[in-house]
């Protein structure tokens, strides 16, 4: 199901404002109606919300104008959670957000999840979602299995007050390392309820498998993240020889708003 107009105009609007493309003035109606190829309705709609995240200034006479972000910061420093490095990012990533656990049950794992746990099949995981948000409101959507020998410390009140690894080395589970892969994907029903978006909303999607330092999967998580303030961005640095040089990542960094 596609975007609303007036939804896929304000997210491209926003994106322009952040990344200050607009010095101070904003487009009038007119101007964007004939870009983006909608009605004055949607584009007046678009800009109501700008408004009233406080991004832009309407008035009659002067038009619409940017205004400067709260607390203003650099674009390099954005007012926002800032993780480096992917395991100290998976842990900090709950310092300035708050969590509300939906769902926290003992299930038995399906054949995916034990492929991904490498486990028998119908073993017993522990399948937990948690929302986190900002003080703008809700970023992502986060369903996680562990296996029950390492779920002992996830308790559905410890999991609102701590980030799971962290609770997760607390029980004495060393993590080694982390794979990850990115994609897109559309909010279903349940997803776009639960992040307060209207349903097949364009979400970016994280899967995440995690490992202890002896190579055994600990934790495997997806994660919907809402794209207008969620921000992931590498550093790549090139390798190898002269005549088969790569880009391989060296860093990256993970924004929240």
């Amino acid at each position: 199901m596609p975007l609303p107009k007036y939804h896929s105009v304000y997210l491209v609007l926003k994106e322009r404002l952040r990344d200050g493309v607009y010095d101070e003035r904003v487009p009038g109606e007119l101007e964007l109606m004939e870009e983006f190829a909608v009605s004055r309705a949607t584009v007046r709609k678009a800009l109501e919300n700008l408004a009233l995240e406080g991004l832009i200034e309407r008035s009659a006479g002067r038009g619409t104008r940017r205004l400067p972000p709260a607390g203003a910061a650099s674009r390099s420093v954005p007012p926002a959670t800032k993780m480096t490095g992917l395991l100290d990012n998976l842990i900090t990533a709950s310092l300035d957000t708050t969590v509300k656990v939906v769902e926290h049950d003992y299930v038995a794992a399906t054949e995916p999840v034990a492929d991904m746990l490498q486990i028998p099949p119908r073993s017993q995981v522990l399948r937990a979602v948690r929302v986190r948000s900002t003080k703008a409101g809700p970023v992502s959507c986060i369903t996680t299995w562990v296996p029950r020998e390492f779920a002992g410390n996830l308790g559905r009140r410890q999991l609102g007050r701590k980030a799971m690894l962290v609770l997760i080395e607390e029980s004495g589970v060393e993590i080694g390392r982390a794979r990850q892969s990115i994609s897109a994907r559309q909010a279903d029903a349940t997803v776009a309820g639960l992040l307060g978006m209207p349903l097949g909303s364009a979400l970016l999607s994280v899967n995440r498998l995690v490992y202890d330092v002896n190579d055994r999967p600990v934790l495997w998580l997806q994660g919907l993240y809402c794209p207008d303030r969620y921000e992931y961005e590498m550093e790549l640095s090139r390798v190898g020889d002269i005549d088969a040089k790569v880009w391989v990542s060296k860093d990256f960094n993970a924004y929240m708003r």
